[in-house]
């Protein structure tokens, strides 16, 4: 069990394989508690943390969001992480925000991303409601982020700027357009969608995480 001090930033963490457990980046933007209690339904009990010798030594590690893309941003560079996130060798599930910031750059506040995906990330437009509030279908899944889930599932989305279809795409809805709802390259995955908001469909995508 990993020794850690019980304060906002760090919690103590049942690892679910191996020495470094999972760690869920805590930067201040994000939906940390929401996620942490959906590891917990599933007996995990993940460590929040901004260090990074903690995140690198991680064996999962959930990079969240939630927010504005340029403020979000500011607060990686302040503790180093835009550094560190890129290069991390371990499995990473970036959530709303955080999948967007590994994208190369957001017009959200003219925001340089992260890189990860070779993708920007736009606005909806007009002829819509945004954000987009809701549940909405997943289709086209192809990867091993979602096993055992149905194709047409609906998840739990709220957002108002998305990832264009890609080569990276391995998830897409449609909301005024197809976008990609999900994208993988290497040991990075991200999703649009909440799936700590999404029922059963939301916590069995978080198994297959842990069992990446």
């Amino acid at each position: 069990m990993i020794e850690t001090k019980n304060t906002q930033k760090e919690s103590q963490s049942t690892p679910p394989s191996g020495a470094g457990g999972l760690v869920i980046i805590n930067y201040g933007a994000g939906n940390i508690q929401s996620i942490k209690f959906a590891f917990q339904r599933l007996g995990i009990d993940a460590v929040l943390s901004d260090d990074a010798e903690k995140i690198k030594a991680a064996d999962k590690v959930i990079f969240p969001g939630v927010g504005e893309a340029s403020s979000a941003m500011a607060k990686l560079r302040v503790t180093g992480l835009d550094k560190i996130i890129p290069n991390l060798k371990q499995p990473v599930l970036g959530i709303c925000l955080g999948m967007q910031l590994m994208c190369k750059h957001s017009t959200e506040g003219d925001t340089t991303g992260l890189g990860i995906f070779d993708v920007d990330v736009v606005k909806f437009s007009k002829e819509v409601k945004v954000p987009q509030i809701g549940w909405n279908e997943i289709t086209d899944l192809q990867s091993e982020l979602f096993t055992d889930i149905p194709e047409n599932s609906h998840m739990y989305l709220v957002h108002s700027f998305y990832a264009p279809k890609c080569t990276e795409i391995i998830a897409t809805t449609n909301y005024e357009l197809d976008y990609a709802s999900a994208l993988q390259k290497d040991n990075f995955y991200g999703v649009q969608f909440h799936p700590e908001k999404s029922g059963v469909v939301g916590e069995q995508i978080l198994k297959n995480f842990l069992d990446l």
